[in-house]
């Protein structure tokens, strides 16, 4: 060692290393120490038997595992803990997710009207924006549309009288996004978004302000954490103000340019 590492606290980690698995919580335990200003011993364990014998030494049922002057820390999340570092509760509810699709839509919104008109702030930008949403609110529903249905149908008034309701939803939500993002089939894409948007704010509406339940929102998948309620009904409302928009420009009730 150097005389820079020497002053340096040491911490030993014992992590799995072998040829078709590399322990992927040992590589951000490793990661955080050195963050931290640690030495890290890295001791390997290179196979399960190795392995098996490690936890078995030492009381534990996961690897990996970290001391620090000779007492042992814990894993991942407990070394985040002797830090102060917080650690991700994945039952605990989030609008992380919700956040990001939006974020990112808009930035894909401005930057497909900036390619188009030279601009990133126009009319057409906004209309991108909802049907941007739109079709990735779908596509992460149709990751897994029998987690997605099922989640649907603890509030959703149609899917309850229907079940088949709860399948063609994401399919119906992503094919009118698709059209809109296109500008074509007008008579096809309003009528569409007008009817699984209006559905779906009554239901969201009816299960929260006015039954009071605590839900979690199947718009963004079946696997989310994200609370029923103000992120669900914006997205029905937006899917009607989308559609409500675009009728009115097919029949030239408003004839504002989109660049």
């Amino acid at each position: 060692m150097t005389a820079l590492s020497q002053e340096r606290p040491v911490a030993t980690l014992y992590r799995m290393v072998m040829d078709q698995h590399v322990c992927p919580y040992g590589l951000k335990a490793k990661d955080l120490l050195k963050r931290q200003g640690y030495e890290v011993e890295d001791r390997w364990l290179t196979t399960r038997a190795e392995t098996d014998d490690f936890k078995a030494q030492h009381g534990v049922k996961t690897t990996p595992q970290v001391f620090i002057g000779g007492d042992r820390i814990g894993g991942y999340d407990d070394l985040r803990r002797h830090f102060g570092k917080t650690v991700a509760d994945p039952k605990a509810t989030s609008y992380r997710p919700i956040i990001a699709l939006f974020t990112m839509t808009l930035l894909m919104a401005l930057a497909a009207s900036m390619a188009v008109y030279g601009s990133p702030f126009t009319v057409r930008a906004g209309e991108w924006f909802i049907a941007f949403s739109m079709a990735i609110l779908a596509l992460l529903k149709l990751q897994n549309v029998e987690s997605f249905a099922t989640m649907f149908l603890n509030y959703d008034l149609l899917a309850k009288r229907w079940v088949p309701y709860s399948y063609i939803y994401p399919f119906a939500e992503g094919f009118a996004g698709i059209l809109m993002i296109a500008g074509v089939l007008t008579w096809l894409s309003v009528p569409l978004a007008l009817f699984i948007g209006t559905v779906g704010a009554v239901s969201v509406f009816k299960a929260v302000y006015i039954d009071r339940r605590e839900l979690k929102c199947a718009c963004v998948g079946g696997s989310s954490n994200v609370p029923l309620g103000f992120v669900s009904l914006t997205e029905n409302l937006m899917m009607i103000a989308m559609a409500a928009w675009m009728a009115l420009m097919s029949f030239g009730l408003i004839g504002i340019p989109h660049s």
